[in-house]
This record gives structure tokens, C-alpha cells and sequence, in this order.
């Protein structure tokens, strides 16, 4: 497969300090790959390495099979966290500068935004800042999305509508790297690179990341008193209707609970990808 964007072993120290450690990664036509990580893990300034606007310490990035550059980028859709838009101009002013710079002839604003034409952006909300970046973004008809957090901060049914899009885009043959907090958004790709402390530390299919992990299961009558002592025992709880979720064994928990003289019915069973996600980065985190 020839890849619209690569890293191999690439890597980004600013003094002593290591943001991107040694990161193999690639993205083909018509895929949408997740990066997922925790706030600080490396997400955004891997990005920037693979738009150029970061030069590798070691390693190397590719994009459209040669380095990063403006050539090559104009063949990319870019909604950085900032959404890159100019809040001092309208959207209409906003959508031309845009299609000027990609050399658009002719181009006419989506109707997703068509009504704010005239509309200063600074005083947008923020989900429709969010519907003309990826209006913005796709304008050109770029072979690669690369989107960092895009749906932070907008409602379910904004979020819905992006990921509608993103989707429709990647049947089109078009490549997308997501960067997303959201378990039920980073479901809906198609691979998942997981870093953490700068790393990667999980990639695969969504099944593959999960693995064959499990946590704890516990059916109960009484679950807000469960969920205090669980939670007071320093587990991560999580609560679905009235049973609860947490790592660890059957064993260990049931022994917690007898030890606060609670009951309930503990079972193993297979995680999701929350689950799974906390339990690699907490593994891969430094004590």
C-alpha cells in the first residue's frame, strides 16, 4: 500500500526533554486511523512532525511519499485544535481566503454554513466554528484529513454530523488521522495507534487493542454503597445502570466487597475500549 502519511522511528527532543519517541505510523487511502492519548502524550506534536512544521530530532515523516512541504500539503485538509480560522473576518471572507490560497476558481460556500455568510466568526458558537473548519478543510478535496480533536466541545449531534462526514470521506478514497478523547468516536475507525509518555504503546484494530482483557463485573442491589467502597479502595469505577465495572479479578474484588460487609455477584468479563485504554497507559506511565 502506498501511504499518504509515515512516520518511522520518528523522534522530537527540545532540550532535555523527549515530545515524540522513536513513533512508526502510516495512513493509506480511504482509512481512518485514531491516535489515541492522554493530554501531554505526544498526539499534537507528532502531528506537526508529519505536516513539517516540526523537523524529526531522528527519524523521518513522509507525506505523499516525499517530505513535507507546501506542495505536498496542499493536497491535505488541516483542522488543528485552534480550528485555524480567522475570527476577525466573516465566513464568507474566511471561505475565500481559503479557496484563493488552494487556488479554487469557482467555489461556493456549503449550505452547512451558507446562512452565516456574512457572520464575523469570533461570534460563531462554537460547534459552527467547528462546521466551517471542516467545511474549510475539505474545500479542496484533499486525499488526507488530518483533524486534531475535532468534535472537542460540540454537542452529540454536531459530533454525529462530523463523524457522518469524515466517514463519507474515507469511502471516497480519502485518508483520515483523528486525534480524539471521545471511546465511542475512536470506535468508529478503522485502526487505533495509542501513545503515551510520547510512545506508541497500542496499535491494531479496535479488537486488537482490547486484546483478551477483562475486568470485573459486579451485579448489585445496592450499588451506590458498592461504588463508594470500590472507589474508596482506590479502584477506577465505572457505572452501567445498576452494575458496576472495575479492573482487576474476581478474587480481589469479591474480597473487598466481604471486607465492607457488602454483597453482590462478581464476574469476569470482556473490556471495552475506556477499559482497555486506561489499563495501557497506566501500564505504560512511569510510578
Amino acid at each position: 500500500m502506498q501511504y499518504l502519511v509515515g512516520a518511522r522511528s520518528a523522534t522530537i527532543r527540545f532540550g532535555d526533554f523527549t515530545a515524540v519517541d522513536r513513533v512508526d505510523l502510516e495512513v493509506g487511502s480511504g482509512e481512518v486511523v485514531g491516535l489515541l492519548g492522554a493530554n501531554g502524550a505526544g498526539k499534537t506534536t507528532l502531528i506537526r512532525m508529519l505536516l513539517g512544521l516540526l523537523i524529526p530530532t531522528r527519524g523521518s515523516v513522509s507525506l505523499f511519499g516525499g517530505r513535507p512541504s507546501r506542495a505536498t500539503r496542499r493536497r491535505l485538509g488541516y483542522v488543528p485544535q485552534s480550528l485555524g480560522l480567522y475570527d476577525d473576518l466573516t465566513v464568507g471572507e474566511n471561505w475565500a481566503f481559503t479557496t484563493a490560497a488552494f487556488g479554487i476558481a469557482e467555489s461556493t460556500l456549503p449550505e452547512s454554513v451558507a446562512g452565516y455568510r456574512h457572520e464575523l466568526v469570533g461570534d460563531l458558537s462554537l460547534g459552527l466554528k467547528r462546521r466551517l473548519a471542516f467545511a474549510v478543510a475539505f474545500s479542496h478535496d484533499p486525499g488526507l484529513l488530518v483533524l486534531d480533536e475535532p468534535t472537542s466541545g460540540v454537542g452529540p449531534l454536531s459530533s454525529s454530523h462530523l463523524w457522518e462526514d469524515i466517514r463519507a470521506s474515507a469511502e471516497r478514497g480519502t485518508g483520515v488521522l483523528v486525534t480524539t478523547h471521545n471511546m465511542e468516536e475512536a470506535e468508529q475507525c478503522d485502526r487505533l495507534v495509542v501513545m503515551a509518555e510520547g510512545r506508541v504503546v497500542a496499535a491494531g484494530t479496535l479488537g486488537q487493542v482490547i486484546g483478551d482483557r477483562h475486568v470485573v463485573q459486579v451485579d448489585c442491589a445496592d450499588w451506590r454503597g458498592v461504588f463508594a467502597a470500590l472507589d474508596g479502595d482506590g479502584l477506577i469505577v465505572q457505572v452501567h445502570g445498576s452494575r458496576l465495572r472495575v479492573p482487576g479479578t474476581p478474587e480481589h474484588v469479591a474480597g473487598l466487597l466481604h471486607r465492607h460487609d457488602l454483597g453482590g455477584d462478581v464476574s469476569a468479563v470482556p473490556a471495552n475500549l475506556e477499559e482497555a485504554f486506561v489499563d495501557i497507559v497506566t501500564k505504560a506511565s512511569p510510578r
